[in-house]
């Protein structure tokens, strides 16, 4: 794995080496004239069918390792922000030295084929992307994507940062301005990653924290925590004078305090003052706290066209290493907030430092798959004006990047030695899971979505039986070695829990800030088989159609060379065998053990032939698949129907990602029947991911072990699938037949004064008189005989946590006492306040806000039904040891008696109940999660705390050669745009 990540990090090295030659060479021309690829405009034609300017013909082909999408392995092309000039001299430069990269961005995929995106984000806004690609507009015509946005992008741009933003909230703010300054702070918030810490003050005569639970402290800048403050910020309004007096010298305090507790970036400190004004420089403040090392800087947003105090803001800024931008209007809000990276990544450039960096997990749309969206994480690195003269400014060109798929980390990892229950994980220096099988960053509600913090799932809230962090603070520590605790690990779509003791063993992956783990189960998930048979019988027995391997494994690594991407583990394998691909590159410890499994497994092919041979054309065909899977991923299939009269026409396909192997776990069958006694069966019907759960098919399974015993290696699982009605017809045929001489029951299921069941070990019923309750948990059935199962301990309840639930919000109702003032009145309030905003909407818009996608899609975003929440929620367990168990319930006016029976060789139960005993008064069992509500005093407490992370090693926040003189100046409106809207006011007010 760290050979695979260093492969990575040196391909990215070479593209900052060549971006910094191809920039000393170059000299800027203002009036440089070149036609490049433009993203958006390739292979674009007008009405005359002539190419677009910048729109040239770009050969674009379908390539299955960038999943079939057109692209140009050749040559690499430009994205531009739909709100910046595409021939703006800065970026026809850039995007003309940048040009250069396309040879290495070639020659980095030639050496690693495994590559996908390389990319070099400007610090202009331009975007240059390998392979090329067509991008396009949404329905509103906007790409709103800007590559200085990106985490990459300014986490290798900057050092982790310690921040408090000031917000004024006088009586001036009033109307768009104090909307322009919400604005400025969300942004503000976009660009502060996982390593930043930060707090929101607003003030007027008095100071109001935006959180008052956070007074006098900092905050770590994760997505819930931003989240939360983004829900505070529309909470605020102006009124009164502003003190910005009070506001400097609290946020001074807070930083310093802050610094001295060792919890924060112990880096760059900032303080963000958005404000329309200031009436005084404050320097008595600033000599006091920040002179004469200037170690927090200063940034300063004029908010609104006025620049009568612009003077003293600029002054601010340049004072204390700063910048200082005017904000008119919403389209000026992105821009203007992104200046103040380029000024904190001026140290790190003058120290000519380029720190490599990888992102934590994300989730990329581009190259969605079959089993939907894809998890990367980027490394990246920064690119410096290397030019003499500008040494001194700290001048960044950009980063450069590429993207890594989660799923390629996996493939180091060989899953056979792992166990049927093991798993590998990996973490960021902050706790946050990069890969982990119980990690869930999608959810349904209607189609699959993203959980707005999956991001930063924390290793705790998926190992939550470590209740002390033993495990995650090791391994946030970097350190190697091993740690042991029972878990209780939920299957089946967390209706079903196996408890198990694991043993984790860890270590740091050098070169990236990530740790590796690594589970075991005890048992016989620690130990392994090893068979030993010739390459010609194995591949024999290999060449049967039936035998299928676990494409998610890596047998053979077939990312080396392009000619190989096409093929899959089992061809690869054959070909590997066979000689002739010497270049294949494969595991041969793996495929010495699937030959073996290939030679042993073989003979069931007969069995299952002579079976289907030996059934007539008018027998039941109840069974109609069977199957076997082996410890090293190899599968046999045999149906006994055809493929279209199948009941369940997913099962065993590649979408049904529960029952295949797949990089992060063995089938549900194998797994649940390796906790069985050896030489019995689990069955259990399947639940579906809607909220009916009705199933038409049973599955059972058994695992074949060397030895009778717990501590014998499980080497595979066999099954069948049945339809239900036959599994059922079956079972009550068996439920009529008793051992007494005549063959008649005292007692029989058809008897209308009993009830009977037929459950699984989870309390899950197979079989009931009433069809509807196939797949409901028995205590929703029947809750009086279930408790009570659970008193006597025949059941036994577990109790499980759900971190990365989403729930229903409750939104609190906006109705007030307004709506009870009289229509009329109302109304003329309604139109005199629309008036007003309106005239000054128009007087300060500016019209590029039209292709500001961003805030106009915030504007229109509907609100969330569902948000992050933590559930508990039960889950039911039977003790082995039952076997026949006879129970009565005193109800409120009778008794209600039951039995409880074993099937043997199973993990069911038979339990007939009396009927006639209702039993209305105990209520029945529910597994239905429970949202976890924590108190106003709780939800404090967990905001403040901040478990333990590791800060990144590297930092430059501040250098004594850096020119501090670039500290900003006012924008305005152009002079057409306002000349446009002079117009379109005399027009409204004509008329």
């Amino acid at each position: 794995m760290e050979e695979m990540f260093h492969k990575k990090s040196e391909a990215v090295r070479r593209l900052v080496e060549a971006a910094e030659e191809a920039h000393l060479k170059h000299e800027f021309d203002a009036d440089l004239q070149y036609e490049y690829f433009n993203a958006v405009l390739i292979n674009e034609r007008d009405k005359d069918g002539n190419f677009l300017e910048l729109g040239k013909e770009f050969i674009l082909a379908p390539n299955d390792h960038f999943n079939n999408l057109p692209v140009n392995i050749s040559l690499s092309d430009v994205q531009v922000p739909t709100n910046m000039y595409n021939k703006d001299p800065a970026i026809v430069n850039g995007v003309y030295w940048s040009e250069s990269l396309n040879k290495v961005f070639v020659d980095n995929f030639d050496r690693d084929p495994s590559l996908i995106w390389q990319y070099f984000g400007s610090a202009k806004g331009f975007f240059r992307q390998y392979p090329g690609i067509k991008w396009e507009p949404d329905e509103n015509g906007v790409i709103a994507f800007d590559c200085r946005n990106r985490k990459w992008y300014i986490q290798a741009a900057t050092s982790p940062k310690d921040v408090v933003i000031l917000v004024d909230v006088s009586g001036s703010m009033k109307g768009l301005r104090l909307t322009i300054a919400k604005q400025t702070v969300s942004s503000i918030l976009d660009t502060l990653g996982d390593d930043d810490f930060f707090n929101i003050i607003a003030y007027n005569e008095e100071l109001h924290y935006v959180e008052p639970c956070l007074n006098g402290t900092l905050v770590q800048a994760d997505r819930t925590n931003k989240e939360h403050f983004r829900e505070h910020l529309d909470k605020l309004f102006a009124k009164g004078i502003g003190m910005l007096d009070i506001a400097l010298n609290e946020a001074f305090n807070i930083l310093s305090d802050f610094n001295h507790t060792g919890q924060g970036s112990i880096c760059s400190q900032a303080l963000m003052l958005i404000t329309d004004g200031a009436v005084d420089t404050y320097d008595a403040i600033f000599a006091k706290h920040n002179w004469p090392d200037r170690k927090v800087r200063i940034f300063t947003y004029l908010i609104g066209r006025e620049a009568a105090f612009a003077d003293n803001l600029k002054w601010m800024a340049c004072a204390n290493k700063g910048f200082f931008t005017q904000i008119s209007t919403l389209a000026d809000v992105q821009e203007n907030v992104m200046e103040y990276l380029h000024v904190l990544s001026r140290p790190k450039v003058i120290d000519q430092e380029h720190d490599v960096v990888w992102t934590e997990a994300y989730i990329d749309s581009t190259l969605a798959d079959d089993q939907g969206l894809v998890l990367m994480t980027t490394v990246a690195m920064p690119v410096f004006s290397k030019q003499n003269e500008t040494r001194s400014k700290g001048i960044l060109l950009g980063v450069v990047g590429t993207d890594v798929p989660v799923k390629e980390l996996l493939k180091t990892i060989p899953k056979y030695k792992l166990g049927i229950h093991g798993y590998a994980f990996a973490i960021t220096n902050n706790g946050y899971i990069l890969t982990h099988p119980e990690l869930r960053p999608l959810y349904e509600e209607g189609k699959k979505r993203r959980k707005p913090n999956y991001s930063s799932v924390d290793l705790s809230e998926v190992e939550w039986e470590d209740r002390d962090d033993v495990l995650r603070n090791a391994m946030v520590n970097r350190k190697t070695g091993k740690f042991s605790m029972e878990v209780k690990k939920t299957v089946d779509k967390g209706k079903r829990v196996l408890v198990m003791t694991n043993d984790y063993y860890y270590t740091d992956i050098k070169g990236t800030p990530f740790s590796l783990g690594v589970a075991l189960s005890r048992g016989h998930g620690k130990y392994f088989f090893r068979g030993n048979v010739t390459v010609e019988e194995g591949l024999h027995d290999l060449e049967h159609p039936d035998v299928s391997l676990a494409d998610e494994w890596s047998y053979c690594n077939t990312d080396l060379h392009p000619e190989h991407r096409h093929l899959s583990q089992l061809e690869a394998i054959k070909l590997y065998l066979k000689g002739k691909e010497p270049l294949l590159q494969c595991d041969k410890e793996l495929i010495q053990e699937v030959l073996f499994d290939a030679v042993v497994s073989a003979p069931i092919e007969a069995y299952w032939t002579s079976l289907a041979l030996n059934k007539s054309e008018n027998s039941d065909k109840g069974v109609e698949v069977a199957f076997l899977g082996t410890r090293t991923g190899l599968s046999r299939i045999n149906l006994f129907v055809g493929a279209e009269q199948l009941t369940n026409q997913d099962f065993l396909k590649a979408g049904d990602k529960e029952n295949i192997f797949n990089a992060d776990h063995f089938p549900l069958w194998y797994r649940r029947a390796a906790e069985q006694i050896p030489g019995s069966f689990v069955y259990s019907i399947p639940f579906s991911t809607g909220t009916v759960n009705k199933s038409n098919v049973v599955t059972a399974s058994t695992s074949i072990q060397l030895l009778d015993e717990r501590k014998s290696p499980v080497v595979a699982a066999v099954g069948i699938q049945m339809k239900l009605e036959f599994f059922q017809r079956k079972f009550w045929t068996a439920s009529r037949q008793c051992a007494a001489l005549d063959g008649k029951c005292s007692i029989s299921c058809d008897d209308e004064t009993v009830n009977c069941y037929l459950i699984d070990n989870n309390g899950f019923i197979l079989v009931s008189e009433d069809y509807t309750q196939t797949g409901d948990f028995f205590g929703e059935v029947e809750g009086a005989v279930m408790n009570k199962l659970l008193t006597m301990g025949s059941f036994k309840r577990i109790t499980l946590y759900d971190y990365q639930a989403m729930c229903r919000a409750n939104k609190e109702s906006s109705d007030s006492a307004h709506g009870l003032l009289d229509p009329y009145n109302a109304f003329l309030s309604a139109v005199k306040w629309i008036m007003t905003e309106l005239v000054l909407f128009l007087v300060e818009f500016n019209l590029c806000s039209w292709w500001q996608s961003d805030v106009t899609a915030a504007a229109q975003k509907l609100k969330q039904t569902v948000e992050p929440c933590d559930t508990e929620y039960p889950a039911f367990v039977s003790e082995r040891t039952i076997k026949e168990t006879t129970g009565n319930i005193a109800c409120e006016d009778c008794s209600k008696s039951f039995v409880i029976q074993q099937i043997p060789s199973s993990n069911l139960f038979m339990v007939v109940v009396d009927s006639s005993c209702l039993c209305e008064s105990v209520a029945p069992i529910t597994m239905a999660p429970i949202e976890i509500r924590y108190n106003e005093s709780l939800k404090c407490e967990r905001l403040k705390a901040q478990k333990i992370r590791r800060r990144p090693e590297s930092c430059h926040g501040f250098h004594p050669e850096e020119n501090a003189r670039e500290c900003g100046g006012a924008c305005s409106l152009q002079a057409e745009a306002a000349l446009l809207l002079l117009s379109l006011l005399s027009i409204l007010f004509s008329r």
